[in-house]
């Protein structure tokens, strides 16, 4: 795996208006995207985009006086770098003791249970 940027939460929200278009974005359109989600300045908008843009999260194309956006990770790419982070942070690396809290803290319904099932079969082949 390459190597991941570090990504805050505010500058999640705005990969995740990037990833959910899965094309190229203005600055306008993700600044438009996350003024109805969120109580954020275009301004504030604004830089949190060039922090991913220095962070290498988001590549950019000028078009004219209009800057195109590209994510440059993947979100499946940045979920699996952030749990890795998580579960090392907060339990040492080791995978049973975050699924035991989990299993313990969490409520789940019968197809959860299932699923979950299917999948340790799974890896156990």
């Amino acid at each position: 795996m390459k190597n991941m940027p570090n990504i805050s939460a505010a500058e999640w929200e705005v990969m995740k208006i990037c990833w959910l278009k899965s094309a190229p974005c203005t600055a306008n359109e993700i600044v438009k995207a996350l003024e109805q989600s969120t109580d954020w300045k275009p301004n504030t908008i604004k830089t949190l985009i060039g922090r991913l843009v220095k962070k290498g999260a988001l590549g950019f194309q000028e078009e004219g006086r209009v800057y195109i956006y590209t994510p440059l990770v993947t979100e499946e790419e940045c979920v699996q770098a952030e749990s890795k982070s998580f579960l090392a942070r907060v339990f040492g690396g080791a995978l049973k003791p975050m699924l035991v809290t989990f299993l313990q803290e969490e409520k789940l319904s019968q197809d959860d249970i299932e699923e979950l099932k299917q999948l340790l079969e799974e890896r156990k082949k």
